[in-house]
């Protein structure tokens, strides 16, 4: 026995004189994870997917170091739908958030709860869209789901005049000139921070723009796009496209804009030396159709609104050799598959898929379809201009949708790219559809989704609405003015 005891103490002696830099070799740090998210920013809407008039050097040469996740879509192309699934990992019907401005409930195992939990710091700067109390009220840290590092607004689009609460206090900010300039300096520096200690982060930049207001981006930026011919697509009706130009110029503009801000940060997390073990996002909450048969703004299922770019870059796991990966990818499926990469426990409350294996080149993608859904219409997309509750699904080839009359719409996006022949009832595709919408029923049943009238959920949440089924907000104008209605 004593002899069991001496050596246990020789070798423990022995274990305390191991150099320290040999216990971190052995050690493999968890990896950072910086998400970048925009508002309304099409996937289609950049130069690596074939977008002659936008300008974004910075994002083209991330994306030849990265993931591309083409076939990246927006299950329910809404701010707060999209922003709850993320940060949940559930589907709209689950968490509840299948509209704009309500409350994702404090009691939900988010995103940034689990990796706090796990060592990580946590922060968010920017537009939040999941507190249900406002637009412009204070969040309190109770409502703040897991981040600590906290300079957020519930909502805004006025870019010059950007309010902001920090952490605690209830004191209204305001960052200094075109918002996502500041904020990516903010970023900046807290990354400069967080590289010195040795615990990871997960910090989420929330850029407001590209969203109309269009013309708002800083003058060096809309001058860029004032005399340039904007090609235009031609599924945008003819008497529509004055309009569009000039919207689209103005959106591009937005985008240069950021552009600039992510090769800011890029440069800043290889000045650090922590770029090669960050995760870093580059995605969308939604699409923009831009006048595209004939509407703007979200909700529909039609590409510019649905599809939304996707870059993943991990040098360390991935390298720098860009490469594009066509996994079908819906909102829910983020959270896990990122968890994942850092080899974070995946709550047993998530519904999305973890798409790490599939990426890494592991497992084999078996997905043949994913979900988008409109439980609910409202807003700029609401009854009176035609909004209305569907469900659909997306393929590798189509797009599939049903409203509650029946099939509505069904598309070949690799012969019909711009969407303009809807196959629904055409002999041709009959084999097709009738496939395609017993996929559908099956999904909906997998979901538990009765694809009932938007206004049932409405009710089943108790949500309050106004006469055009919206959520009431403090509604501000771009100038910071009351609207009176």
């Amino acid at each position: 026995m004593k002899y069991l005891l001496r050596q246990l103490c020789v070798w423990l002696l022995m274990g305390s004189l191991v150099p320290t830099v040999l216990i971190a070799q052995n050690r493999s740090p968890k990896p950072n994870i910086l998400y970048i998210l925009v508002d309304q920013w099409r996937a289609q809407a950049t130069g690596y997917a074939g977008d002659k008039n936008v300008v974004c050097p910075n994002l083209n040469c991330l994306a030849s170091e990265s993931i591309n996740v083409r076939n990246a879509v927006s299950g329910m192309p809404v701010c707060t739908p999209h922003r709850a699934s993320l940060m949940t990992g559930q589907y709209p019907l689950t968490h509840g958030l299948f509209m704009n401005d309500v409350l994702l409930d404090t009691n939900k195992v988010t995103f940034a709860k689990v990796c706090k939990s796990n060592g990580y710091s946590t922060g968010y700067v920017g537009k939040w869209h999941l507190d249900g109390h406002g637009r412009n009220t204070y969040i309190p840290p109770t409502r703040q789901q897991g981040f600590g590092y906290w300079k957020a607004l519930e909502c805004t689009h006025d870019y010059n005049n950007s309010a902001y609460y920090a952490g605690d206090s209830n004191k209204k900010l305001f960052w200094k000139g075109y918002d996502v300039i500041a904020q990516t300096e903010d970023v900046c520096t807290y990354m400069t921070a967080k590289a010195k200690e040795s615990n990871p982060f997960l910090m989420f930049i929330s850029i407001g723009s590209p969203h109309d207001p269009y013309q708002t981006a800083p003058e060096k930026y809309r001058k860029m796009f004032e005399d340039k011919e904007i090609h235009i697509n031609d599924n945008v009706p003819v008497d529509k496209r004055e309009k569009v130009a000039k919207d689209l110029k103005g959106y591009y503009a937005h985008i240069a804009a950021i552009d600039d801000c992510i090769g800011k940060i890029w440069q800043t997390l290889k000045e650090l030396g922590i770029e090669e073990n960050t995760i870093v996002v580059f995605s969308s909450d939604h699409g923009d159709l831009l006048g595209a048969h004939g509407s703007w703004n979200k909700q529909q299922p039609y590409e510019e609104s649905i599809r939304v770019p996707f870059l993943l870059h991990f040098p360390q796991l991935f390298g720098k050799n860009g490469r594009t990966s066509d996994v079908l990818l819906n909102t829910p499926d983020i959270m896990p598959t990122l968890l994942s990469l850092c080899g974070l426990p995946i709550p047993a409350s998530v519904e999305g898929r973890d798409l790490s294996g599939i990426l890494k080149g592991s497992k084999k993608d078996n997905t043949k379809h994913t979900l988008i859904s409109c439980v609910q219409p409202f807003g700029q997309w609401a009854r009176r201009v035609g909004g209305k509750e569907f469900r659909g699904i997306v393929t590798h080839q189509y797009t599939y949708t049903r409203d509650l009359g029946g099939p509505w719409l069904l598309f070949d996006n690799l012969n019909d790219p711009l969407q303009l022949n809807n196959l629904v009832g055409k002999p041709q595709a009959e084999r097709i559809q009738r496939r395609l919408d017993n996929d559908l029923k099956k999904e909906l049943k997998r979901r538990k989704d009765e694809f009932l009238p938007g206004m049932e959920y409405v009710k089943r949440w108790n949500y309050v609405v106004d006469a055009t089924e919206t959520v009431p907000y403090i509604k501000i104008n771009y100038e910071g003015k009351p609207i009176v209605e």
